[in-house]
């Protein structure tokens, strides 16, 4: 199984799971296994830069079936002259829920300010390679076969610059090579960064926080075209998706959403509009998420967007799209109802419970293999001064986590109480990735808390039921076969997972 995450939270998997409902347990099993990464960032966050981060990716680096752990680091604003502050790290995947750390080996520790991550086999070699969205320059990580790593970002042309976020990988011309969106937030120059609390668009109800990204300049965002021959060229402005407005860019997914074969592109963008651009077959695209119905709240409001999922969570065959947003706001669900999307975040019952947190990594993830697609968000807010003034129903800076659980009616029951302090721990949560560590047919979930040791959550459903792991590959340039949409039918259920 493959599965792909950008900072935010978007999940690419082929596994199935058809199971009755059984109790379920999460373990958190990140010191026994190895894993002692540390993310880095200012104790006080002044600056809007050193609240985000935080990505992680689950990918077979060694091609030895099981699943490995890569977790992006960043900078602050002093460290920012010093590249080597910041150690990114690889965890190899050694069996029996084991790891070992193989960054300085590898070549991946990413000296720099890392945001977030993709991976997908960029040459068509078999082997999955590597890109690093961040503060500056991108890195593409080009995999050596042999447990190394080479960074080829500037000779292949897509080493970007300004403030990268998310990114994502697919054949959005079909010319049988994979490309990379690349969305980017607000232009910094950290020599004359805004002041902290400057003026009434640097508070938040009435207390002194970091400025952004309202009043800050926006950036435009790249579409890295592969040329095939090792280079890639921007063609986001010819394509019809370089944002020349200046959006805040932060989750993207990519998904053929009206089933014309052609790959469509989603991006959540944080305190504007979302957008939703649509494959026009010609190399070109159209903005259309206003009239799709996911641009905006059910209100017409903007919201704060941050991470992104997609899921057949009604075993449809159409994928539905999950938001999350900043506090006060609510997490939409915009069910796929074939020619537009409803959004249903308050009859769905999500809405709800999300109001108090902002929601960053989220994804469709059957924890308890019962056929159904449940969600798990994590949550952290970037104002650490909330420590000192609990607002209201506001939640504080460390939150935990959202779980909910899918009833099969359309609606969802939050049930992260349930599992006790796994779910329930605060902590100041950015980057999620979920995958089948152990190959049990269990889904677990990897977690990058700002600032902090990451988590790794082994599920551990009492009985697995019956299970089926798909291994996809494609032609060569696409060998992972990102965008294929894989089916499995049992008795009277149908479900449907993309790659």
């Amino acid at each position: 199984m493959r599965a792909v995450f950008g900072p935010l939270g978007a999940l690419l998997a082929a596994a199935m799971t058809l199971a009755a409902s059984q109790p379920v347990v999460f373990r958190d099993i990140t010191a026994e296994a190895g894993i002692t990464f540390q993310h880095h960032a200012a104790p006080e966050k002044k600056y809007i830069v050193e609240s985000m981060a935080g990505g992680v990716a689950l990918f077979d680096y060694n091609n030895d079936g099981l699943i490995d752990i890569y977790l992006v680091d960043s900078l602050t604003v002093d460290t920012a002259n010093d590249p080597r502050a910041a150690r990114s790290a690889l965890y190899r995947n050694l069996g029996n829920r084991k790891f070992e750390d193989v960054t300085d080996t590898s070549g991946l520790a990413h000296p720099g300010w890392g945001m977030g991550v993709c991976t997908a086999d960029v040459d068509g070699d078999g082997w999955e390679d590597l890109y690093v969205t961040g503060l500056g320059k991108n890195r593409l990580y080009r995999n050596n076969h042999d447990g190394t790593f080479t960074d080829i970002a500037e000779q292949a042309g897509v080493a970007g610059g300004g403030w990268s976020t998310g990114c994502g990988f697919a054949d959005y011309d079909r010319d049988g090579r994979l490309d990379v969106f690349v969305s980017r937030y607000v232009k910094v120059d950290l020599d004359h960064l805004p002041e902290f609390g400057k003026d009434k668009t640097c508070e938040y109800r009435g207390i002194a926080v970091q400025c952004g990204p309202r009043g800050l300049p926006g950036e435009s965002d790249f579409l890295f075209h592969n040329d095939g021959n090792g280079r890639f060229t921007d063609v986001a402005k010819q394509a019809g998706v370089s944002d020349p407005n200046g959006y805040f860019g932060l989750g993207v997914a990519w998904f053929d959403y009206n089933g014309d074969g052609w790959p469509d592109l989603y991006v959540a963008n944080d305190s504007t509009a979302n957008f939703l651009y649509r494959n026009n077959g010609d190399g070109t695209f159209k903005e259309v998420a206003f009239p799709a119905g996911v641009a905006v709240s059910e209100d017409g409001a903007e919201q704060g967007s941050m991470g992104v999922a997609l899921g057949d969570y009604l075993n449809t065959g159409r994928l539905s799209i999950f938001v999350t947003n900043f506090s006060e706001e609510y997490n939409d669900l915009y069910r796929h109802d074939g020619d537009h999307f409803t959004d249903v975040s308050f009859s769905s019952k999500t809405a709800p419970s999300s109001l108090p947190f902002v929601g960053w990594g989220t994804a469709f993830v059957d924890y308890d293999n019962d056929g159904l697609l449940d969600l798990i968000v994590v949550n952290g807010h970037v104002y650490p001064q909330l420590d000192k003034v609990r607002l209201g129903a506001s939640a504080g800076y460390r939150q935990r986590k959202l779980l909910y659980h899918n009833r099969g009616n359309g609606t969802f029951d939050e049930v992260a109480a349930q599992f006790g302090r796994v779910m329930m721990d605060e902590r100041v949560g950015r980057g999620l990735a979920v995958g089948d560590l152990d190959n049990d047919g269990r889904l677990d979930v990897v977690i990058n808390n700002l600032d902090g040791s990451p988590e790794v959550l082994h599920n551990e459903l009492g009985d697995r039921g019956n299970w089926l792991l798909v291994k996809l590959t494609g032609p060569r340039g696409n060998t992972d076969a990102i965008g294929a949409i894989v089916t499995a039918r049992a008795g009277t259920v149908t479900q449907t997972r993309v790659v």
